[in-house]
This record gives C-alpha cells, structure tokens and sequence, in this order.
C-alpha cells in the first residue's frame, strides 16, 4: 500500500473514531471504609470533566459526545459517600453524570486501557474531605508491655480482580478469605495484633495500603495473593522481599521528602545532614528492614512447605510497590497458583485456606520469638518460653518499684539478679527482668 493511503486511512480512522458517541456499558460503585470508587465501562475513551458543586454537595462529570442507556444500563444505588446518581443529557450531545454526595469530597480520575477483564474505563475516587485522622496506635498498652502489631493486607479487591482461574475463582476473593483467617489467628496469639488493610470487597491504592500500615505502627507487612501463569502445569508457593534495586529508588524517593524521611531512622532530623549522610542513613535502616524482611519470609516459606508445594525453595527479590515501605519488614506470599486447575480447587477449600493462614501464622511467630522487640509483650513470653531473664532498658524516671508491678515479680528478685541495691535507676542502663520472683 503506497504511503499517502495509509496516512489518509490513518486520518480517516481517527476522524471516524471522534466522530462515534461513546457508549457507557456498565455503572458500578465500591465502597470501601474511607473512600468511595465510580467506575465507568466505556466503548472506547472519552473526553470528560469532573467538578464539585456544594449546597448540596455534589461531584459532576461531563462525557463529551457520550450516552447512557437507563434501560440497559441501570444506575446503582447510592453506596458509601453517595446517596444518590441522576443523569441527564447536555447540549452537544454530552453526557452529565451526578453525584448526590453525603458530604464534600476530594475527587480524582483516570482513564485506564482494557486489560484481561474490562475494555476501557473512567474511573471516579472520592475522598471525604472531612476525613478524621486515624487513631495512632499507643506505643505501649497499659501493662508497659505493647502488643506487636501485624498489618494484613489482602491483595487486589473491588474493581481489581486479580487473576482469575479456568473454575472462575478470583484473587481478590481467596486473598480476603486467607488474611482474614490470618488475621483471627493473631489475634488470638497473645501478644500480637493484626491490622487489616480491607476488611471487604474493594480496592486499595498500593501507597494506601503501606500508609495504613505505618499508621498502626505496624512491625510487619504480610500482603496475600495467589499467583498465576500461563503454563497451568506450574504450581507451588512463594514468598517475595523487596529488590535491592528498588529499594534504592524509593530511598531516593523518600529522601526529597526529608521530614517524612526523619521517620523512617528513628526520628532522626535530616534537615542538617548533607545528602551523602543523609543518604546513608536510610540506607542503613532499609538494609536492616530487608534483612529482616528475608528473615521472617524464610520461615514463613519453610511453614507453607509444610501444607502445599513449594514454586521456589528460596525467599525471591522482586520490584513490587506494595513492599516498599523502607521501615516495616515486608513480604508477599503467593499462596498457589489460580491458573493451576488442582490448586484452584485447593484455594476454593476452606479447610485449606484454614491451613495456608495457620503456617503463615506460625511462620510469623517463630521468627518473632527468635527476634522479639524489646517492650513487647513476646519479648517477656520468648524469654519466659526459654526460661532466660528478659532485658530491659531502663527509661528516664523508671523506678525498681514500677519495673517490678509492669513486669509481676517482686523489687528483691531484680536486685538480686543484677546485683543493685535501693530502688532509683539510670536512665540507658540495661537490666535483667526475672521470669519468676523466684530466680
């Protein structure tokens, strides 16, 4: 074909293409605790406007050259931070969406291309913009001793199906029901406390999901997911921590931001430090939440060894955004493959999900009683689990006598066993707590 035809066919098309109507094929709302998701199918992209409008409050959206058929498509009802979605016609043929709101929002939108589920969307995120603060979890409960808290994050959700195996089974679906059975399996550790990031059936962004983590304090990150490819042969679990190539890049990502960074090293101001110091810094924190990462990861994957096949034997490196908190230990477990037809049916069966939340489970509690953080209440039961004196570092304005009730056992036998006399300490001293007055 000679190269003046295919351009003029190329421009041809084009014109044919802005000149159809867009067709919306599907309306649908998700609504999660704090946020509320519109989504629109569309025949092919659209140019479009969003704005809010208050007294009462509203979020608009203008379809340029669009229409919705109420008959074939039906509108949902209100959900979330939306009571109510009319529609009406504009002049030159647009399409006016709107939004009967319960409050003022912070809206956001994006065009996404069709993947293997949907053809082309508009997507509509409502924020309240009234939004209260989240509770921040206290450092220590009322004992003296926190509990360890384990943030639990289901992958995909709502929109985002994730995969999908040959019976129909959905990601999202299976990866819900494992972490909240995760999740009742650490509450009911003493000690320890899981933090859900969804509790249900909608999605949220990946950032969201680490910024809720950091929020509750969490000491570790544990994302559940079940793989898939395009051999349905393959199966087997694995457990992913972050690559050290992209570590580097949310390090430089985290460090444009230097009081958000102080965070991340204790609290340390990185105002006054040069880049290079600074740089080094967060390097040396984000080396130790890796390692520690790769450690509990080894022993969660040792325990899934125990219910299911194994993909890989190793902890595996990969760039994945939902790991790269550079303070939470953080790992994901791909629990099976979806896209295999016998572990599907594995994934479906509730007695197996039951076993797969169990190993991660014991998996996260062995490496926390080999590495319990000073303060915590497994710290004082890992110590009581090997017979051994739990240490203590003694903050300012501590007593012998407030040590002695925190901890059960009488002022006698912490003088005894570190050989003090009277009841004042120093603030930075080490010293051992008995696990019994007796020893």
């Amino acid at each position: 074909m000679r190269p003046f035809l295919v351009v003029l066919l190329t421009v041809l098309a084009a014109k044919a293409m802005a000149a159809s109507p867009v067709q919306v094929r599907d309306l649908r709302i998700w609504a999660s605790p704090d946020s509320t998701r519109v989504v629109f199918d569309l025949t092919q992209p659209v140019r479009y406007e969003v704005f809010t409008l208050s007294g009462p409050d509203r979020v608009v959206i203008d379809l340029e050259r669009a229409s919705l058929d109420a008959g074939v498509v039906p509108l949902p009802q209100g959900e979330g931070l939306i009571r109510a979605v009319r529609t009406g016609a504009q002049p030159g043929g647009a399409l006016r969406v709107v939004l009967d709101l319960s409050g003022p929002v912070d809206p956001k939108s994006f065009l996404t291309p069709p993947n293997e589920s949907y053809g082309h969307r508009l997507v509509i995120d409502l924020a309240s913009g009234s939004r209260t603060p989240r509770p921040v979890v206290a450092p220590h409960a009322p004992t003296g001793q926190r509990d360890l808290v384990i943030a639990v994050d289901a992958g995909h959700g709502g929109e985002d199906p994730g995969a999908i195996g040959k019976a129909g089974t959905r990601e999202k679906d299976v990866a819900l029901k494992v972490a909240r059975l995760l999740a009742d399996q650490i509450n009911a550790e003493p000690g320890m406390r899981a933090v859900l990031t969804r509790s249900g059936d909608y999605f949220v962004p990946f950032r969201n999901r680490l910024k809720r983590a950091r929020d509750a304090q969490a000491d570790l990150f544990v994302s559940v997911h079940a793989d898939a490819f395009v051999n349905r042969s393959v199966r087997g679990s694995s457990v992913y921590v972050l690559s050290s190539g992209r570590a580097s890049n949310e390090a430089a990502r985290w460090l444009a931001d230097r009081e958000n960074a102080a965070d991340l090293i204790g609290g340390v101001s990185l105002d006054d430090k040069s880049d290079v110091l600074a740089s080094v810094l967060l390097d040396l924190s984000q080396n130790a939440v890796i390692s520690a990462s790769r450690e509990a990861a080894t022993k969660v994957l040792s325990e899934l060894d125990r219910v299911g096949d194994l993909k890989k034997s190793d902890v595996q490196h990969a760039s994945l955004i939902v790991l790269t908190s550079p303070d939470i230990p953080s790992m994901l477990v791909e629990t099976a493959f979806i896209s295999n037809p016998q572990e599907e049916r594995k994934l479906r069966d509730p007695v197996q999900q039951v076993r797969l939340a169990s190993a991660i489970h014991a998996g996260l509690r062995r490496y926390f009683y080999d590495n319990p953080p000073p303060g915590t209440r497994v710290a004082q039961l890992a110590a009581l689990e090997r017979g051994r004196p739990l240490r203590h570092v003694v903050a300012a304005g501590e007593s012998l006598t407030e040590l002695a009730g925190r901890y059960a056992v009488s002022v006698e036998s912490i003088q005894r066993l570190n050989n003090i006399a009277g009841d004042a300490l120093m603030a930075g001293t080490v010293i051992e707590i008995p696990t019994s007055s007796g020893t």
